[in-house]
């Protein structure tokens, strides 16, 4: 597990500026704060940053990095980090990892154990997912499950299949039982607990459920909870059992296509994983 305290360390820190999609006077003071004081920004196009920059007279070195030189860019910026400098992460507009690059570098700058810290100000989903560490796109945003935990359980169960990073919003005080409901009904899936988010306590908790459990008894502040989304483990499935569910349906009168698409819904198993089974077992 790792606890990243974002203003209570003097690790090198890698920025994840967002920029205004159309009108630059909504750049946020602080964003534009944290380009002036950086050593490097890194730049999707560094012509459309160039002219963020002249507007809000940055001077601040700016390099490349686009989708298609991300891994070597992202070798050059953890080199940087790894001298002690800081480096802001932009893209033309919008947030850096939602339909733009970012990902390798976010997800290797937490590996080596520095600061990924992200600004926003307005979004706290946003802000939480693309310091995360986990896959950005796709994403589901859900926010606060119910406080009942019958309820909560059973809108859980509605979203544990689902192959993409889920969102939710959570308060201190309900924090611990709706981790156990998400270990109870997810798994112990990797996740990250984001909390006071661009505070003073800012803090991201990134490791597995399990982990983030053991240390969420007495956190404070408005938290956002990022959770790995479904994986099919393959080896976890007895597909014996499975075919068996299938020729239960088709005895039953079922049609094979409709067989495979009942045992589908009941067990969770893709339609194309249990189709291809069926007609390649032995």
């Amino acid at each position: 597990m790792i606890r990243q305290k974002s203003f209570l360390n003097e690790k090198p820190t890698l920025y994840i500026v967002p920029t205004p999609i159309g009108n630059l006077d909504e750049m946020t003071p602080r964003s534009i704060e944290i380009l002036r004081s950086v050593d490097v920004v890194a730049a999707e196009d560094t012509r459309v940053t160039l002219s963020l920059f002249n507007k809000f007279d940055i001077k601040t070195r700016v390099v490349q990095h686009q989708a298609h030189n991300e891994q070597e860019s992202s070798v050059g910026l953890i080199n940087l980090l790894s001298q002690g400098y800081n480096v802001a992460l932009v893209s033309d507009a919008g947030y850096p990892l939602i339909s733009d690059p970012g990902q390798n570098i976010v997800n290797v700058a937490i590996e080596k154990g520095y600061n990924v810290v992200s600004l926003s100000g307005c979004n706290a989903a946003l802000n939480a997912l693309v310091a995360s560490g986990l896959q950005a796109q796709p994403h589901v945003f859900i926010g606060f499950l119910s406080t009942n935990n019958n309820e909560r359980i059973r809108e859980l169960n509605s979203y544990k299949n689902i192959p993409m990073t889920l969102i939710f919003y959570e308060a201190p005080h309900r924090i611990e039982k709706m981790i156990k409901a998400c270990i109870e009904v997810l798994g112990d899936r990797k996740a990250c607990l984001a909390r006071e988010l661009t505070k003073y306590h800012e803090e991201f908790i990134r490791g597995s459920l399990n982990e983030i459990l053991e240390v969420c008894d007495n956190l404070k502040g408005e938290m956002v909870l990022v959770v790995e989304g479904f994986k099919e483990d393959i080896r976890a499935i007895d597909m014996g059992e499975i075919m068996k569910l299938v020729d239960e349906s088709i005895g039953n009168g079922l049609s094979t296509t409709d067989a495979i698409k009942e045992v589908s819904k009941k067990t969770g198993v893709k339609k194309n994983l249990i189709y291809e089974s069926f007609h390649n077992r032995g």
